[in-house]
């Protein structure tokens, strides 16, 4: 098999400066003989091309000549004409393009290169790596040149979230994942998923969210799902996202203990707008039922503190982790959930909120809706990379307010083509109570207090109709119906909760 050029050794170790003569001195990987090998066996018989037209691209070779005789013999096939060396011939004599390496006769020594056809796929391979590894020797120059100042805007973490977004492009746009799947193999995975369905008691199939109904419309979250969060301020969005966040690293950790076993997967809050301590205390607020307002203000008894303390001690052992690094970059998250998914498990990713993301260091979007656009091709670029599901938070624009009824819909979503269109969920949490408050009928509109009674009577009725009620809308399922869902809101405790319609 013919392999890509190694680098000289060094026979003389004891000189740095000899050394690093000799490091500059090096070739870039790659292998002409193999490039050469393959054009050959490719005009020999061109059903060689299959063997590596879904990973080798012009842009690999090493040679620009052999990657443009590449490019116009694989043209030629793709148009399901027959490309060998007498109809390649007449093509480069017309553009010139073999005139630099002595004509025609080119052509004659790439066939005399091809040792066989069989071996195409290796010589292919060959020449990818050789590309590799080229890429990664740029990058690493880019890498010790912006250290040593070439890219001052740039502080050190941004180097480090640069060179690793780097890197994770290489990985995944180098041409060799995917490929078809056997209809067989994707039938075993979806009676894999069935089965599983079938033998859980419940609706759930996926990783609970806490809340029933929400689990019995969707079947739970689902791995490499993207779902969007979204609503207008002060309708609950954090709190209802924490909830399911708690919920589900609390089955997480149900489920290891009844094994008795160690967590196998975790669950991930990027809290870009709170403090993590701040998010932490709403969780042990709805959790020993104490006012969060009253642990700021230290407004608690013995009684309250200590179940504040027990709860605190419970929830330690949580699987879950909270990162609230303001405006965190898209490859700084994606780096900080693999790196968790590594030494954790990784079962559930939460943002908090998306429009306070930026996009991937080095990327310049030219507006706010392609910068957002890139941010949600990345959550569901990471969703489908670590193959769980990502809730994303999303604002809603000002139009909502200046509508009668106020109930969201996906045209409100902020830059909403992009994220309705990368979502495999969108829902809405909206909640009738707080607007209804805001109409509370003042005295001083009317002219009799028959009238402002009357007027009182009739907000207090609807009041108790929506009172600790919030509704979530379903907008949006890829995968299943839409639909409103009701549930319970404790504004006292920041809390979402199960609604029990059937006993109201």
């Amino acid at each position: 098999m013919i392999e890509s050029h190694s680098s000289p050794t060094v026979s003389d170790a004891s000189s740095n400066d000899g050394d690093l003569g000799v490091l500059l001195r090096r070739s870039p990987p790659s292998s002409t003989a193999a490039e050469q090998a393959l054009l050959g066996a490719i005009l020999t018989n061109n059903k060689a091309y299959e063997r590596v037209s879904d990973f080798l691209e012009p842009a690999h070779f090493s040679d620009p000549l052999n990657g443009r005789i590449y490019e116009a013999i694989a043209r030629r096939i793709e148009r399901g004409q027959l490309a060998d060396p007498v109809t390649m011939r007449a093509e480069f004599e017309h553009t010139g393009v073999l005139d630099a390496a002595g004509g025609p006769a080119y052509l004659a020594k790439l066939l005399t290169a091809m040792v066989g056809i069989v071996n195409a796929g290796d010589y292919g391979r060959v020449i990818h790596d050789a590309w590799v590894r080229r890429q990664l020797i740029d990058i690493g120059e880019t890498v010790v040149n912006n250290a040593f100042g070439a890219r001052p805007d740039l502080d050190g973490s941004d180097q480090i979230a640069a060179s690793e977004e780097a890197l994770f492009k290489l990985a995944t746009e180098r041409g060799q994942e995917g490929g078809f799947v056997s209809f067989t193999k994707a039938l075993t995975e979806a009676v894999s998923v069935a089965t599983k369905a079938y033998q859980r008691s419940g609706d759930v199939v996926g990783l609970t969210s806490g809340l029933r109904d929400f689990d019995k419309r969707t079947g739970g979250l689902h791995p490499s799902d993207l779902i969007i969060l979204a609503g207008r301020p002060a309708m609950g969005k954090t709190a209802l996202a924490t909830k399911i966040a708690f919920s589900a690293a609390r089955s997480i950790l149900r489920d290891a203990e009844d094994s008795g076993e160690k967590p196998k997967g975790s669950v991930a809050i990027f809290s870009l707008e709170m403090s993590s301590e701040q998010l932490a205390t709403r969780i042990l607020s709805g959790e020993a039922e104490v006012s969060g307002e009253k642990i700021r203000r230290g407004d608690i008894g013995q009684k309250e503190f200590d179940r504040f303390v027990r709860v605190a001690r419970e929830l330690q052992r949580l699987p879950l982790y909270i990162d609230d690094t303001p405006a965190i970059s898209l490859s700084a998250m994606r780096t900080r959930c693999r790196r968790l998914a590594r030494t954790q498990g990784l079962s559930l990713v939460v943002v908090d909120y998306l429009q306070l993301m930026r996009p991937a260091i080095g990327t310049k979007p030219d507006s706010r809706v392609l910068e957002i656009s890139m941010i949600t091709q990345g959550l569901k670029a990471i969703a489908k990379e670590l193959s769980v599901p990502v809730i994303a938070l999303s604002q809603l624009s000002r139009q909502v307010e200046s509508r009668e009824d106020k109930r969201p819909m996906l045209s409100d979503l902020r830059e909403s083509g992009s994220i309705e269109q990368d979502a495999d969920a969108v829902m809405f949490v909206y909640r009738d109570e707080y607007y209804l408050q805001q109409r509370q009928p003042k005295d001083s509109a009317y002219d009799s207090n028959d009238k402002f009674q009357a007027a009182t009577e009739e907000w207090q009725r609807k009041m108790a109709l929506v009172h600790n009620k919030a509704e979530l809308i379903l907008e949006k399922q890829r995968h299943g119906p839409t639909g409103m869902i009701q549930l319970y809101f404790e504004g006292e405790y920041t809390r979402f909760g199960d609604l029990d319609v059937i006993h109201e």
